[in-house]
């Protein structure tokens, strides 16, 4: 019980950083807006099309009597917006994280420059690291798409289907979210992907207590929009709990608040000799 309320507390904490530091709250908070607006976008396109395209979907309906026709087209009218707000709800995360990869990562770094001890990215080229990038997130989607196969077949299993399916169902998907949240401060440590899941297993309370919370509200876009930085920022400290910096110079903090709310995370105290830029700290020791 102790690693979920420390968990919870890593995740109040990445909300109190970017409150702290509030430029870098609201430049974390662009990439969930540009998703919000293209959502809204869609949606109000599919209000104003939906009639014509079920009109177009249905013409076997145009032989029926007018009051039963209309009747369907506007059931599945009502049917196919319910569909699209369904599938906006639950994508909304995903979405805002493949749109924001560039934010949040210079979010991550500005938070491990803030706390200090911030390792240096392993200086491999861009096509690398994007192909790294893809073929964890391929690898994820894979387990992830397992998981929810089995958790569908469990579903229809009696009792247990509408009571434990759905609860693992949401840790599940806390889990993974944390893992997702967590792949720049894990890839700035050039941990591969099996060790961090072996990582996150480790200490599976600690990372439940972080990740099934957000699943839950960000189940409402606006407020995944309001927490989506405090999100990364504790994702960002949550990778730092489980592999924290060395002791020494480059593990002091290289900017405290200055009484300022508004200052960026962007210190500049030091950084260069990192445990992940030598690669014998916890990037060396979690990437074994």
């Amino acid at each position: 019980m102790g690693e979920v309320i420390k968990g919870l507390r890593l995740l109040a904490d990445g909300q109190r950083w970017v409150l702290r530091h509030r430029r870098d709250w609201r430049f974390g908070m662009i990439p969930a807006l540009i998703t919000l607006v293209g959502y809204v976008v869609a949606l109000v396109a599919l209000v104003l099309w939906a009639g014509d395209l079920v009109d177009w979907a249905t013409p076997f309906a145009d032989h029926w009597a007018s009051g039963w026709a209309d009747a369907f087209r506007v059931l599945l009218t009502v049917v196919l917006f319910g569909g699209g707000l369904l599938v906006a709800v639950i994508s909304f995360t995903a979405v805002t994280l493949l749109v924001g990869q560039p934010f949040y990562e210079a979010l991550a770094e500005r938070v491990e420059r803030a706390e200090g001890g911030c390792p240096e990215p392993p200086g491999r080229p861009l096509w690398r690291e994007l192909w790294i990038a893809a073929r964890d997130s391929v690898r994820v989607l894979l387990r992830v798409a397992a998981f929810g196969i089995v958790l569908f077949a469990a579903g229809f299993v009696p009792v247990v289907g509408q009571t434990v399916v759905p609860a693992l169902g949401f840790c599940v998907s806390g889990f993974f979210f944390t893992l997702e949240l967590g792949a720049v401060a894990f890839q700035r440590r050039d941990v591969p992907l099996t060790t961090q899941l072996r990582l996150l297993r480790h200490r599976l309370p600690l990372v439940l207590g972080f990740g099934v919370p957000l699943i839950v509200v960000f189940l409402v876009p606006l407020v995944a929009v309001v927490l989506m930085p405090g999100a990364v920022a504790g994702a960002t400290l949550l990778v730092r709990e489980l592999l924290p910096p060395e002791p020494g110079p480059a593990s002091e903090p290289a900017e405290r608040d200055s009484g300022d709310p508004g200052a960026p995370g962007t210190g500049t105290g030091t950084r260069g000799n990192g445990p992940g830029g030598t690669g014998t700290g916890a990037n060396g020791s979690g990437g074994a």
